[in-house]
């Protein structure tokens, strides 16, 4: 299995290059993208905060979005995580804002969502949303996907934006 470290070296040495912050809101990876981000030497210098939101009061109380803010929308949908994404950036200040939300397992979500499914946003310079679908109800193998894609998204956001 990935090391933390190795998950999050090329995205940390990114931030760190162009000296840009990031601030991050997850929900079933439980916490991965933000070690993997955390774990690498001077993250002091781009990561300026992050959660793992797990239900609606912590959603409410973590970065303030209510009820009424996902009117029409649910969790572990793309809106709502481009949301998360949008709302942690702002709550903290930062270039970007990466967020996730789904369904580690073994069982789906109570919104019908299988296990192994989530959806990944990153809000920034460059935007964007994804759903990943593993197909697989082994929680803590769902968990590392969910993280690794997150940084992976973020990087080639990073990339896109080339600033």
């Amino acid at each position: 299995m990935e090391s933390l470290t190795a998950l999050g070296t090329t995205v940390a040495a990114l931030l760190t290059e162009r000296r840009q912050t990031l601030a991050i809101a997850e929900s079933s990876a439980g916490g991965l993208i933000n070690a993997a981000l955390v774990a690498v030497p001077g993250a002091s210098n781009y990561y300026l905060g992050g959660c793992v939101i797990y239900t609606a009061t912590g959603r409410e109380a973590l970065v303030g979005i209510r009820a009424a803010d996902m009117q029409g929308m649910r969790s572990a949908s793309e809106p709502f995580a481009q949301l998360l994404a949008r709302r942690v950036r702002a709550k903290l200040g930062t270039t970007w804002g990466l967020a996730e939300t789904g369904a580690s397992g073994p069982r789906g979500n109570r919104y019908g969502d299988p296990a192994g499914h989530a959806c990944v946003a990153v809000s920034g310079p460059v935007e964007a949303v994804i759903t990943i679908e593993t197909g697989s109800a082994e929680r803590e193998a769902n968990m590392w996907v969910f993280a690794r894609r997150a940084v992976d998204l973020l990087e080639s956001c990073m990339r896109k934006a080339n600033v």
